[in-house]
């Protein structure tokens, strides 16, 4: 498994890195919830360990904003807030499994294993298909009427974000936080974006399927020619 743990105890940050690397697993850490979630939104984990009191950003925060982003990645919460009302909060911000301070590092593990094998087995969306464009979410390969699109990783995850929602509209802000979190760069960076990503999604083909919704933000659908929004 490649896990990310977002968690600002050191000592239990190396626990989980021992106990974990000497399994076979990868792991990445995040100190605070910022960090987590960018990285959250720059690589394909296999599940999040999610601490609940973190600096800048809570847990339940980063979750509901993970989700937002359309991030289906099992998340589990690990947390020492082990009242019911604190469980129902976790799990109605989108967390998976739930899991309260102490605990066995086995129990963790088979916890993230049923986590990751029900999510790769059941229902988890491995492609993303918007017609005949395709995003494998395994080997993130970008395909258009079979022809293997060439993306940078910025394209890509803003493609990802827009054919999670598709035929929805993505709002500028949804897409900002998707690639920078909470500090974007200066200048209209994401518009540059979107051009990079319609030369090459739109621009080698007939039918065009990524639309700019102005003032509001951007989708990928398929359009007839009499709804078609540019």
């Amino acid at each position: 498994m490649h896990l990310l743990v977002v968690e600002d105890n050191r000592n239990l940050v190396a626990n989980l890195f021992d106990y974990f690397e000497a399994r076979g697993h990868m792991l990445d850490a995040a100190p605070d919830g910022p960090t987590g979630l960018h990285l959250a939104g720059h690589h394909a984990y296999d599940a999040i360990v999610l601490d609940w009191m973190l600096p800048r950003l809570d847990g339940p925060e980063v979750l509901r904003r993970l989700r937002e982003d359309g991030s289906d990645v099992p998340v589990l919460m690990l947390t020492a807030r082990d009242e019911l009302p604190d469980k129902i909060i976790g799990f109605r911000a989108g967390a998976d499994d739930y899991l309260t301070k102490p605990f066995a590092l086995p129990e963790l593990e088979v916890r993230l294993e049923a986590l990751v094998a029900r999510a790769t087995g059941r229902g988890r969306r491995r492609v993303l298909e918007v017609a005949d464009l395709k995003l494998d979410l395994a080997t993130l390969e970008a395909t258009r009427g079979g022809r293997v699109l060439h993306l940078y990783p910025a394209c890509r995850k803003l493609l990802e974000v827009l054919m999670r929602a598709s035929p929805a509209a993505v709002t500028r802000d949804r897409l900002e936080h998707a690639l920078w979190g909470d500090d974007p760069p200066d200048g209209d960076m994401l518009r540059s974006h979107v051009y990079e990503l319609r030369r090459s999604v739109d621009e080698p083909f007939e039918r065009k399927l990524i639309h700019t919704l102005p003032r509001v933000g951007y989708r990928i659908a398929e359009l007839s020619a009499e709804g078609g929004d540019g």
